[in-house]
């Protein structure tokens, strides 16, 4: 059988109706077509929806059957042309978003979430990564979007800045600088750090260590970690000092303080990235969603 889905857009008005001309009426067709396309649903289902008379029509046992899955056939249809629509407007689909430590500290959960609601049949799949591998992965079209420490100067990409941060020191409580209420950078220079490995952590030794030439040192890091986790502990550890930003440090372990770097005004950018010819689907939506945010702000 291959019934015409015009034929049971049809059947479902005249037997809402009960009444061949206002079918008609509604549909926008002449009442000889519509009944000559009833009969032709009913030729091919080999049964009488209807029961005709000069004076009204009733529906038959087997229309009301068939009215039934006729309501389900035009719903599946519905339901099956939106998403169609959706997948092609970029509304159905999954976002791969990387993110660093910096930014999952920020504001980044509150935007994912908010983006969320906008756009809820978007699936979004957030991955961890230093702003090297995210990069990487940008290249190769494994990642959609990057959180990453910036900005980033690269041929063929756009970016968005959404979080502004003042650096911080921080040490363990037992060390001399956990009883003062602020420090100068140059304060630091005979300590120990503890910091991640120069590769993976470039663009984040791409704002520090200016910073402290600028103050007459280069940091002595005598620990390295994987991550801003680890960089705390082993600074809980009294393995030596750390400069993070204030939203890493925003809800600090036991046994750790956060001491104010005076004399720093620069601030650590994290951006959004992607490439400009991958701005498509769910990217596209994410991408006008950022470019519509206000610029993140920098307080004194």
């Amino acid at each position: 059988m291959r019934t015409d889905l015009r034929l049971v857009r049809y059947f479902v008005a005249t037997a809402e109706d009960l009444h061949f001309r206002r079918a008609a009426d509604r549909l926008g067709i002449a009442q000889p077509a519509l009944s000559r396309a009833i009969q032709a649903l009913e030729t091919e289902l080999g049964v009488a929806l209807f029961i005709r008379s000069n004076r009204n029509v009733q529906i038959t046992p087997a229309g009301r059957a068939f009215l039934g899955r006729a309501y389900e056939i035009l719903s599946l249809m519905e339901r099956a042309t939106e998403e169609v629509r959706s997948a092609h407007d970029g509304r159905i689909g999954s976002l791969r978003i990387g993110y660093t430590d910096f930014a999952i500290a920020g504001p980044l959960p509150t935007l994912l979430k908010d983006f969320q609601e906008r756009q809820p049949q978007i699936t979004l799949k957030p991955q961890h990564g230093v702003t090297l591998t995210q990069m990487h992965r940008l290249a190769e079209g494994k990642l959609d979007i990057g959180f990453v420490t910036g900005p980033v100067s690269k041929d063929g990409y756009d970016q968005h800045p959404v979080q502004s941060e003042r650096f911080v020191c921080v040490c363990a409580d037992s060390h001399p600088f956990a009883e003062r209420d602020a420090i100068c950078l140059a304060d630091l220079a005979d300590e120990d750090f503890v910091h991640g490995n120069s590769t993976d952590w470039q663009h984040f030794y791409d704002y520090l260590i200016p910073l402290c030439r600028r103050a007459g040192f280069v940091p002595r890091i005598v620990q390295e970690a994987f991550n801003t986790a680890g960089i705390l502990g082993l600074v809980s550890c009294g393995m030596g000092v750390t400069v993070l930003t204030e939203d890493v440090c925003s809800a600090l372990a036991p046994g750790l303080v956060v001491v104010p770097i005076e004399d720093v005004t620069e601030r650590l950018i994290t951006s959004a990235i992607w490439r400009r010819d991958h701005v498509v689907g769910p990217t596209r939506h994410f991408v006008d969603y950022l470019q519509a945010l206000p610029a993140p702000q920098h307080p004194t």
